[in-house]
């Protein structure tokens, strides 16, 4: 773990794959910053704002009842005075829904999703949550474009939102697709399934080593009774 000092414009931060960093940033916000991340902050006058380009982050905030801590990603916004979340953004990608989620670990924040078009953004509902909530706000179709979402509220293990933290990934009866997905996050040596709609599906449970894709890919295949095949750019599960 590291204390970074800004880049060029005093702003803008990242970590590479598998990478984490701290940030400590000069109003006394501890920023943790997670594998492919980057953000951007400034510091005003009456205002604190961090743009979650990529990524994800926990967020310790510094009291500042006159400067609150805004905290956006793809029009989504957390507000804050000092309190404790992790926000983790998934851009779209192969036809998939980006999507932010907002894991509140101590203290109170606030929550306003994203509109696009009418009704306009000043408009959108703010939600207060509770210590232990996850709000997830997902991207809107362009069929459903003007629309606004419902968030979806739940409660995870909040251990598990932050094993990475502790250099793990903690499954709970995921999908395998799941867990490859997340397992990838931290590894350039990515693991793709050679038959996914088959094995995509199959479930898994576990504590595992975040950057240890061999490992992992061994276990499931133990499990499941598959193959590993190592290619020169990848690992591949397969039946046998």
């Amino acid at each position: 773990m590291l204390v970074l000092k800004p880049w060029q414009g005093g702003d803008t931060y990242d970590t590479g794959v598998g990478e984490q960093r701290v940030v400590m940033l000069q109003d006394g916000t501890r920023m943790s910053l997670n594998t492919s991340t980057r953000v951007r902050a400034v510091l005003g006058v009456s205002l604190r704002t961090v743009e979650v380009e990529v990524g994800e982050a926990l967020f310790e905030v510094a009291k500042d009842a006159g400067r609150p801590f805004v905290v956006r990603a793809a029009g989504s916004e957390v507000t804050a005075t000092g309190t404790a979340f992790v926000v983790r953004y998934t851009p779209a990608f192969a036809g998939s829904r980006n999507a932010v989620d907002v894991t509140l670990v101590e203290g109170r924040v606030l929550v306003r999703g994203a509109a696009d078009g009418i009704p306009p953004p000043d408009l959108v509902p703010t939600m207060e949550m509770l210590p232990g909530q996850r709000v997830r706000i997902a991207g809107r179709p362009r069929a459903q474009a003007g629309t606004v979402l419902k968030p979806q509220v739940d409660r995870p293990r909040v251990d598990q939102v932050l094993a990475w933290k502790r250099g793990e990934a903690i499954f709970d009866d995921a999908s395998l697709a799941e867990a490859v997905g997340e397992m990838n996050r931290y590894s350039t040596t990515p693991i793709r399934l050679a038959d996914a709609a088959v094995l995509g599906g199959l479930r898994i449970s576990g504590v595992f080593k975040t950057g240890d894709n061999a490992s992992f890919a061994r276990a499931v295949a133990t499990l499941h009774g598959l193959t590993v095949r190592e290619r020169s750019d990848r690992l591949e599960l397969a039946p046998r």
